[in-house]
C-alpha cells in the first residue's frame, strides 16, 4: 500500500469507503492492493496504482510492514502490508477522482491531511501512517 504525499506534502491520496458496521460513516484506506502469485511487492504497488488510477509512483522508498487484522462487516481479516511512500504522476485531482478496484466497482479518492488529528474517519491500515512519521524529514519522498 502506498502514502502517497501531494507535491506540498501536506496531505496524502486515500480511497474513501463505504459505511461498514464498524464504521458507520465509512473509513479511509491508503492505494494498493495485493500482491499477485510472482510479484514482489515492489513490482505490485506499481501495478496496483497503474491498474487503479493510471499512474505511475515517483521517488518509491519502502517505510516498512504491518500484520493487520480487521474486521469489516463483522467478518474477521488479516493481512500482511508492505508499505511504500512515493508521489503519484499525474496526482488525483483535487475533487472527483476515483479509482476502479479489481472488482470493477469505482470508489473515490481524497486527500487527507497528513496532520490529521481533526480528522473523522479512521485510516487503514492502522499503523502505516507512524512508519512515515518515523522517517526522517530529509529521506521523505
Amino acid at each position: 500500500m502506498l502514502i502517497a504525499p501531494n507535491a506540498e506534502g501536506t496531505a496524502h491520496a486515500v480511497s474513501l469507503n463505504a459505511p461498514t458496521t464498524e464504521n458507520p460513516a465509512g473509513y479511509h484506506r491508503l492505494i494498493g492492493g495485493g500482491v499477485e502469485f510472482g510479484e514482489t511487492h515492489e513490482a505490485a504497488i506499481r501495478r496496483e496504482v497503474d491498474e487503479e488510477l493510471s499512474a505511475a509512483i515517483r521517488d518509491l522508498r519502502f517505510l516498512g510492514s504491518i500484520e493487520n487484522i480487521f474486521q469489516v462487516d463483522g467478518v474477521i481479516g488479516h493481512e500482511v502490508v508492505f508499505v511504500y511512500t512515493g508521489r503519484l504522476d499525474p496526482e488525483p485531482a483535487l475533487r472527483g477522482a476515483t479509482l476502479t478496484e479489481s472488482d470493477g466497482s469505482v470508489v473515490p479518492v481524497v486527500w487527507r491531511p497528513l496532520a490529521d488529528d481533526d480528522e473523522q474517519l479512521p485510516v487503514y491500515p492502522d499503523g502505516a501512517l507512524r512508519l512515515l512519521a518515523a522517517t526522517p524529514e530529509e529521506a521523505r519522498a
